[in-house]
């Protein structure tokens, strides 16, 4: 299984993605002072001015239907697993999944580009010729679902608000956003400091924009279930906190036949309920309560999709295509304990996970072994380091790890029986290199001290995996144990770094922005509750190779610049890779309609998808 379905599959950046980058260098599509439809940060767009919808939608896809589903990914301070506020886009509280749906954003993207932006709420962009101004142009129809207009004055407030009190997935990106000023009632400025990354400005178009006067009224950061007021396709409508939400389509939506959302949000209503027991889940799922499900555990894949509805064809079970950008699934071992500074340690808890034997054993077979923060993707290193991926380390060198000069490291390959004793072995000399010594059962330093590991988890299935682990870190010495808490709990000690190991899964877009790679790597995100550096890693080499990346003005710059970073990583070991799959797994009631070719960089089939209610009659949904 993967922690994708339990925590943090984050689309880093912008309202749910950090946007990639195409080859070549900065052309029309990021021209100066003239207005344009949509932003590329290095490539030209795929659809040009006037375009009538994105070619991977049914542009005829009719509206109706529930659509009842277990969000597969989350962002900002969302929980899948429980919910008591309606307040998405603070670091206080645990909201439920897909909020952002009832909210625009300035520009949004298109799925089978890696790193295109058209207009939603402004209907174009001028760029100052310096490059640090951007002066957006909102559609006059644009409005809240209170029918009162929705002005520059309301998406300047935002990006201020969320600047200064926003969720740090939020707040990070407008670091080095110096103004955002209302020109006239249509025309919104963003004013940089010339210090952000050429990326800042897709990240910040893709920030959900609030209501100045609801949040003039009410207090940002409070929790509340109230539904804030918004302006996107969709809204609250019933729910009860912790157990399930509703969100209505709304029928007279202002941007509904916009080419951007043509052929989109087609159900009538998104419900999605909440279980704290995945199996609790899967019964739902088998009754019909729920619609759609997307499978994480490998052995449930194999084994238990054998109940009647899959047998008699009312359920079907499917696999769809990968996205096209890079993954990384890894056990992030916290240093803010001074037990695990040293690389040592770390290594030697990475020793004692036998991916052979759980692949065999837990996976049915399934899963890869994870090697690189990018896996699957050509940002992973590879070989020695370029000439280009040197001109970059060496000055680092001082900094860094010998390893990262030379092959990059690849985790152990185990002899498959779930204790190799080879492997056991080296991880307690490491562990005796480090300065701990055997004292009874367990390693102690020179205070005596136990060396503790603590696996925190918030699913049983997840458990399953760390136990094994675990146990074979107590045969090595390490007091290791595994903790399964509840997803409040869970969140709560994940944003506060009060933990010692934890899985996560995330992805950063085809091409990683700087803000994904600040909030993951970077020392200023290491201090600050609620980022994803979890690790806590604090290193200016890292911080180097993050913000050469940030820098890039070419594809091969970036290519370049992150392969080094990779390196470093391998060879530093804050987070040690695990394994990943290729494809979704998916399982479905036969009663909706998709388009055949799925989009490249995004699989929102809650927007993409609808109802067809000739196929609902015939399973008895109708």
């Amino acid at each position: 299984m993967s922690a994708f379905s339990r925590r943090d599959f984050l689309l880093l950046g912008g309202a749910a993605a950090a946007w990639p980058l195409m080859p070549g260098p900065a052309s029309a599509s990021m021209a100066t002072g003239v207005k344009l439809h949509g932003l590329s940060a290095f490539g030209e767009l795929k659809y040009p001015p006037g375009f009538a919808h994105f070619d991977y939608v049914n542009p005829d896809a009719p509206k109706g239907g529930t659509f009842n589903f277990p969000p597969p990914n989350w962002v900002f301070n969302q929980n899948p697993l429980t919910f008591n506020t309606l307040n998405s886009f603070t670091l206080r509280g645990d909201a439920p999944p897909r909020m952002e749906l009832c909210f625009d954003t300035l520009m949004t993207r298109a799925l089978d580009e890696p790193d295109a932006l058209y207009g939603l709420l402004a209907e174009g962009v001028t760029i100052s010729q310096d490059r640090n101004s951007f002066d957006f142009h909102l559609r006059s129809e644009a409005r809240w679902h209170d029918g009162t207009p929705l002005t520059a004055g309301d998406v300047a407030f935002t990006l201020m608000l969320y600047k200064d009190k926003g969720h740090p997935q939020l707040a990070l990106p407008l670091v080095e956003l110096a103004d955002a000023e209302a020109l006239d009632t249509l025309t919104v400025r963003l004013t940089f400091t010339g210090r952000q990354p050429p990326q800042t400005i897709l990240t910040a178009a893709g920030m959900p924009i609030l209501s100045k006067v609801y949040h003039t009224q009410n207090e940002f950061d409070a929790g509340r279930m109230t539904p804030p007021l918004g302006s996107g396709p969709y809204k609250v409508g019933r729910a009860a906190a912790g157990q399930f939400i509703e969100y209505e389509r709304v029928p007279d939506y202002w941007g509904r036949d916009l080419p951007v959302n043509r052929g989109q949000y087609n159900f009538d209503r998104l419900r999605i309920d909440f279980y704290r027991d995945r199996s609790a889940a899967f019964e739902a799922f088998k009754k019909g309560d729920t619609h759609y499900r997307e499978e994480f555990v490998a052995r449930t894949w194999v084994s238990e999709y054998n109940f009647p509805a899959i047998a008699d064809g009312r359920v079907l079970k499917r696999e769809f295509d990968g996205e096209k950008w890079p993954e990384m699934q890894s056990m992030a071992i916290n240093q803010r304990r001074p037990r695990f500074r040293d690389v040592r340690v770390r290594r030697a808890i990475g020793l004692c996970f036998d991916f052979e034997w759980t692949r065999r054993t837990l996976f049915s077979g399934a899963y890869e072994r994870s090697q690189s923060n990018f896996e699957k993707s050509e940002f992973k290193a590879e070989g020695l380091p370029s000439p280009a991926e040197l001109a970059l380390l060496e000055p680092l060198r001082a900094d860094l790890p010998p390893e990262v000069f030379a092959e990059p490291a690849l985790q152990p390959v185990s002899d498959g029986s779930g204790r190799d004793r080879k492997l056991l072995g080296e991880a307690m000399g490491l562990l005796r290199d480090a300065g701990w010594s055997r004292n009874g059962s367990f390693v102690v330093n020179d205070k005596g001290e136990r060396l503790k590991a603590e696996i925190l988890a918030d699913d049983d299935a997840l458990a399953r995996i760390f136990l094994p682990w675990a146990e074979n870190m107590k045969a090595v010495g390490i007091d290791a144990s595994v903790r399964v808490i509840d997803s409040a709990q869970y969140q709560a000690r994940q944003n506060d770094f009060d933990f010692d190991m934890i899985l996560m899964r995330v992805s950063v877009g085809a091409t990683p922005a700087h803000a994904a790679m600040e909030a993951l790597y970077h020392s200023r995100a290491a201090g600050r509750p609620g980022t994803r550096n979890y690790p806590g890693t604090e290193s200016s080499a890292v911080d180097a190779l993050v913000d050469a990346a940030g820098r890039a003005k070419t594809r091969d710059e970036l290519v370049t610049a992150l392969r080094a970073l990779d390196r470093v990583l391998r060879a530093r070991l804050d987070w040690i890779p695990t394994y990943f799959v290729a494809n979704h797994r998916v399982a479905y009631w036969d009663m909706f309609g998709f388009p055949e070719t799925k989009p490249d960089y995004g699989f929102p089939v809650e927007t993409l998808w609808w109802f067809e209610p000739e196929k609902a009659a015939k399973i008895g949904k109708g």
